[in-house]
């Protein structure tokens, strides 16, 4: 990814925009958006980063691995360590037998009718969602400079092989309604984004070919859409 600077207004940047404390006296750290164990090695250079605290850097920490393997264990369709195409997720399930069999107790089998055998997984939904809103956050911090550190109104997700053609129409065409839109803020990275098309591809920010991209858009409301994996779409709205 290119390295794009900001120049909007530092006082945005004083507090950690997941528990809202002030970051003067606390210990920091630069939390990626996205979760870097969605991407696969090499990782692309100039990942996304904002600065929060480190006790929130911390606490999603348990949330994202999860999110990362149960995601990875959907579509290998197994919790077998050797049959993920994710690293982090093929660690996390050779490491803990408990974990492994957590994740594996979410998965149910049934025969149709015609006697074919399908597989259903059922997510812990908050922690899943608790990811998307972290990385929305982080989304709209670093491209916006808006710090959103009230409860979102919208937390949405779905696979996009479950949508319809013409709702997948409309998740994808995050331009759609662009006439409407309100331009970013002078200094911003999106600004920067929409004049110079910087790792933009029809109005997605590409981190990772097939593994991750979002969209941030504000019209009247903000809104943050991401598909990981090209597999699950999501969108939060503040």
């Amino acid at each position: 990814m290119d390295r794009i600077e900001e120049f909007v207004d530092e006082r945005q940047q004083a507090w950690c925009i997941h528990c809202s404390r002030w970051l003067a006296g606390l210990e920091t750290n630069e939390d990626h958006v996205p979760t870097k164990s969605f991407l696969s090695k090499p990782r692309p250079h100039n990942l996304p980063s904002v600065t929060i605290c480190r006790e929130c850097n911390n606490g999603f920490s348990r949330d994202e691995q999860y999110a990362v393997t149960f995601l990875s264990c959907v579509l290998s369709g197994t919790t077998e360590p050797d049959r993920q195409q994710n690293a982090s997720a093929a660690r996390a399930l050779a490491k803990s037998a408990r974990f492994r069999a957590m994740i594996d107790r979410a998965k149910t089998e049934y025969q149709t009718l015609g006697g074919e055998t399908r597989v259903v997984w059922q997510p812990d939904v908050e922690r899943i969602n608790r990811v998307i809103i972290k990385n929305a956050r982080g989304h709209a911090y670093f491209e916006y400079g808006e710090p959103l550190m009230e409860t979102p109104s919208h937390v949405w997700a779905a696979p996009l092989g479950t949508m319809s053609a013409s709702d997948h129409a409309d998740f994808e065409s995050v331009n759609n309604c662009q006439e409407l839109a309100a331009l970013p803020e002078v200094g911003s990275r999106m600004m920067t984004r929409v004049f110079t098309g910087q790792d933009l591809d029809d109005g997605w920010v590409v981190v990772q070919d097939g593994a991750y991209r979002y969209a941030v858009h504000q019209t009247g409301v903000l809104r943050v859409r991401s598909v990981w994996w090209e597999y699950l779409a999501t969108e939060v709205k503040w």
